[in-house]
């Protein structure tokens, strides 16, 4: 008990240890001891120990308290504190009073313990199974000590974890735990885990995470709640960005919709505590993740799509034109919706109708050109604004027709304010920064757009009173060649180069733009004297996007100008200039360090106003232009006049083929037609021919009743001589129905006929069109076969009425042959008639009989076959079970026969040793009985028994 006392801090009397030999007897201890409760206390006294001590802790104890956790699985007491000692010996505590050397000097020290635990997987999968312990003194220390791990050698625990069976899941089940504590720390544990590996951020999300963590927000109280929901975010942002699997996964699970309510704000924003700062910081960043301009356009236009229907994107432009929003929330919110719109016409056209909440009401592009020109705004939110801009007038031609059409004469409105009007008075500002985000706001209007770029040409600025207009082109001109004579705040530099940004956009792909350009006369000598100065490191760009702008004009040339033709511009390079020292002044831009970062993404994000310079948009038209000017400065006249050659040979070869493309679509157009009429007279012809098929059995019909009239009265005349005259049916009449007959029979030939022609022109009309695609013969036969249809169809109907007709002349008949026999027939007849009748009618009633009896016999039948069939399966059934059984016996007699030649064999080899040994016995001169006289000798002795047992 003293040296517990002595350890825990209690007087003892003697010399005290050192904490090296208090470490070391104490380990001693642990390793040796056989009592539960020693062991306990001295890992005890060990974690107490392990802050102050921690090199020699970890030297000394680490691979005791491993084999605690091995052996003492049964003791959660003895496990938290063999956890907590690990802990304490691995984290890296960031203290305020250790200075940065001491501070580095504990990092390594827990990197070199952590890589001695994790030497052996298998102590990582030991403290894996360690939190499924829901002892809370086990658990928690559990889960610290494996976030310490993933601290300091993330990437080879990933590993390890990722082999391990069941290991992420083990882990998922602690954000389920009821224990605040443990949650919480799961999600740090969780942060670490998925920190930059793909793998285990698809199982994180399998494993039900979005829904876990989006509960825990909404618990929470979203943007309102504390850290646990910022630690949920980075969780989120961490399993989302930059894969593109658990991307779509969010999106199709719907969770989308789920984010909107965090983005309700109300009327009253003053006051927002850090937290809630924060943590919509943290959601805006997730919303422009699933939207960001690096994912696949499909994922992306498609998550756009759904912010737009779940009403995301109308929450966040309500927060855009609200007050009193902090200001890097309202800068990064302007950036989300800037990627939300990027690209989506549907979203961009929202965007363009949203109204700020002003009397008169602006609309929300205004006023956010308003805060973009003014120079006491702070400068991430004017970055914000200009990329905002960019992305609504990205692929936008409708937005970037809207812009311009501002700044036009016919759409100027003196009472407000617009968007034209605004980029204008930051474009010729005294402010750099306004120039050149102007410019570059301007330049995005014409991109790609050469309707716009020629609309452009057409305003008109007035500069002073007395002095005639001067169009924008040649204003952005004066400003370039005044710039040194310009007072300006900010750097000059950056202002010429977003007007030479501006003038490369326009004119690039223009010729009516270069040929306005060239028509000024001051234009051309003024960027070659440029490019041709020896000027300062500053200075480089500017002659870079001078010699771009000079290329451009010589390669979207279209010799207008006399003066200033493609090969005039190439002399006047090659004897100002020079034609190497060209290029080389052009290669100036590419080369620059800014011209790389700009190329990098999109948005323009910049630490400082002086190095905002290059555009996103503008480095990819000089990669574009950059190698087509070097060419087309290099190429001699011979070879442009080749070139233009064969150009126009091409452009003629595109005509010729635009032209026989039409005439194929018409001739398909037209066989299409002729294919569907041809299929609507093969109908009609079915049609008809299912018409003709009837009325045939019609005539049918009516023969047979005619038929049987015609033998009815036959017999009449054979009873009655002369009973024909009295019935009133003369042979004349009789003799004209059989004409009519004969006519409609030779008429119904001639239709079958005609139908065959009509289905054989039918054959050949498709086998002309498979043959030809021209239309005017098959039109015409089409327009003979419908004629000969419509002929078919009248006769068909006269045939109709004609049948009709015979109907009325038959039921005459029968009447009138009724009539006849009812006034010539005597009483006698209908005595004879009514036996005739009686004695069929027993007849019928006999033969029901017999039928009713067959069929009770044809039934009684099939129960007796089916009955029988039933015992024919069951003696199937019983065969097979029979032959089965038979086989196995069969079997068995075989394998009983295989056995008695084997001990047959065995006896026989068995008498043949005998043998040999007796004769070997008889050869040594011993006496040997035979088997003969030893059976003798035994049935004599039984005798001898018998007799004695009978006397006695």
């Amino acid at each position: 008990m003293n040296f517990f006392r002595g350890v825990m801090g209690g007087q003892a009397a003697g010399p005290q240890p050192s904490g090296a030999e208090t470490i070391q007897k104490l380990c001693d201890r642990v390793a040796s001891s056989t009592l539960l409760e020693d062991r306990r206390d001295a890992v005890r006294a060990l974690k107490s120990l392990s802050k102050k001590y921690r090199m020699e802790v970890g030297t000394q104890a680490m691979d005791h308290l491993i084999n605690i956790l091995q052996t003492d699985r049964s003791d959660s007491e003895i496990l938290g504190y063999a956890l907590d000692t690990l802990y304490n010996i691995i984290c890296n505590d960031e203290e305020e009073e250790q200075d940065e050397n001491a501070q580095k000097q504990a990092d390594d020290l827990g990197v070199q313990f952590t890589d001695k635990f994790i030497q052996d997987p298998e102590h990582v999968t030991l403290l894996l199974t360690m939190l499924e312990e829901f002892d809370f003194h086990v658990r928690w220390p559990g889960v610290k000590l494996l976030t310490a791990i993933l601290k300091n050698q993330g990437v080879q625990v990933q590993g390890i974890i990722l082999v391990s069976p069941m290991g992420v899941s083990r882990l998922m089940d602690l954000l389920a735990d009821s224990r605040e504590v443990i949650r919480n720390d799961g999600l740090l544990l969780l942060q670490q885990l998925t920190k930059s590996n793909a793998a285990i951020q698809k199982i994180v999300a399998f494993e039900n995470a979005f829904e876990r963590l989006l509960d825990i927000i909404t618990e929470e109280g979203s943007s309102d709640g504390g850290i646990v929901v910022e630690d949920c975010l980075l969780l989120l942002l961490n399993l989302l960005k930059n894969n593109s699997s658990n991307q779509n996964f969010f999106k199709e699970g719907s969770y989308i919709q789920r984010m909107k309510p965090w983005f309700e704000v109300g009327d009253d924003n003053s006051g927002w505590s850090a937290q809630k700062v924060t943590n919509l910081h943290l959601m805006l960043q997730l919303v422009r993740v699933m939207v960001s301009p690096v994912n696949s356009p499909g994922a992306t236009a498609s998550c756009q799509k759904s912010m737009y229907q779940c009403g995301l994107l109308q929450q966040l432009c309500t927060i855009l034109m609200a007050t009193g929003v902090p200001a890097d929330i309202l800068t990064e919110t302007i950036n989300t919706v800037s990627e939300v719109i990027r690209g989506s016409q549907v979203n961009q056209d929202y965007f363009a109708s949203v109204n700020a909440p002003s009397n008169p009401p602006r609309p929300a592009i205004v006023v956010l050109l308003m805060s973009m020109v003014n120079e006491r705004q702070p400068f991430v939110l004017r970055c914000a604004v200009l990329y905002c801009f960019q992305c609504f007038l990205y692929k936008n031609q409708k937005g970037q027709g809207e812009i311009v059409a501002t700044l036009l004469p016919s759409t100027i409105d003196a009472n407000s304010i617009s968007a034209g009007q605004l980029l204008c008075g930051g474009l010729f500002s005294a402010d750099s920064l306004s120039n050149w985000c102007a410019a570059v706001a301007l330049a995005h209007a014409l991109q790609d757009n050469l309707t716009q770029k020629e609309q452009l040409l057409r305003v008109q600025l007035a500069t002073s009173l007395g002095k005639p207009p001067v169009s924008l082109l040649q204003q952005c001109t004066n400003i370039l060649s005044q710039g040194d004579k310009i007072v300006r705040r900010g750097s000059k530099v950056q202002t010429r180069v977003g007007l030479l940004m501006l003038l490369c956009t326009w004119i690039s792909n223009c010729p009516i733009a270069v040929t306005h350009f060239l028509h000024n006369q001051e234009n051309v000598p003024f960027l070659t004297a440029q490019i041709s100065e020896n000027l300062g490191e500053d200075e480089r760009l500017v002659q870079g996007l001078c010699a771009l702008l000079l290329g451009i004009c010589i390669y979207y040339n279209d010799n207008s100008l006399e003066n200033y033709t493609k090969e005039k511009l190439k002399q006047l390079i090659e004897k100002r200039i020079g034609k190497e020292n060209f290029v080389e002044k052009l290669g100036f831009i590419t080369k620059h360090e800014l011209y790389s970062r700009a190329a990098q993404k999109p948005q323009p994000v910049f630490p400082s106003p002086e190095q905002m310079l290059f555009d996103h948009e503008f480095t990819k038209l000089v990669k574009e232009l950059e190698g087509m000017i070097t060419k087309a400065v290099h190429k001699s006249s011979e070879e442009e006049k080749k070139e233009e050659e064969v150009k126009k040979t091409l452009e003629q070869h595109d005509n010729i083929v635009t032209q026989y493309k039409e005439l194929i679509r018409e001739q398909d157009a037209q066989i299409q037609e002729l294919k569907e009429q041809v299929s609507s007279m093969a109908s009609q012809a079915e049609q008809m021919q299912t018409t003709i098929t009837q009325q045939v059995s019609q005539i049918q019909q009516h023969k047979d009743q005619y038929n049987i009239l015609k033998l009815k009265l036959g017999k009449d005349n054979q009873s009655q001589g002369d009973g024909s005259q009295m019935n009133g049916l003369q042979t004349e009449e009789l003799t004209q129905l059989r004409e009519e007959m004969e006519e409609l029979r030779k008429e119904h030939t001639l239709f079958q006929s005609q139908l065959s022609d009509k289905d054989t022109l039918i054959n050949t009309l498709r086998s002309e069109m498979s043959q030809t695609a021209e239309g005017s013969a098959a039109g015409s036969d089409n327009t003979e076969l419908l004629k000969e249809l419509e002929a078919l169809r009248s006769q068909v109907q006269s045939q109709s009425a004609e049948i009709n007709q015979m109907k009325t002349e038959r039921q005459e008949l029968l009447r009138r042959a009724e009539a006849g026999s009812s006034d010539a027939a005597p009483s006698s007849d209908g005595s004879l008639d009514a036996a005739k009748m009686a004695e069929l009618e027993s007849r019928l009633a006999a033969l029901t009989t017999d039928t009713e009896r067959l069929k009770g016999e044809a039934k009684s039948s099939s129960e007796s076959r089916a009955e029988l069939e039933q015992q024919l399966a069951s003696v199937n059934s019983t065969v097979a079970i029979l032959q089965t059984e038979k086989a196995k016996l069969q079997t068995e007699v075989q394998e009983s026969k295989k056995e008695q030649d084997d001990l047959l064999m065995l006896l026989a080899d068995q008498d043949q040793k005998i043998h040999s040994l007796k004769q070997r016995l008889k050869d040594l001169g011993e006496t040997v009985d035979d088997e003969d006289d030893l059976d003798a000798r035994d049935q004599t002795d039984d005798e001898e028994e018998e007799e004695d047992d009978d006397e006695d």
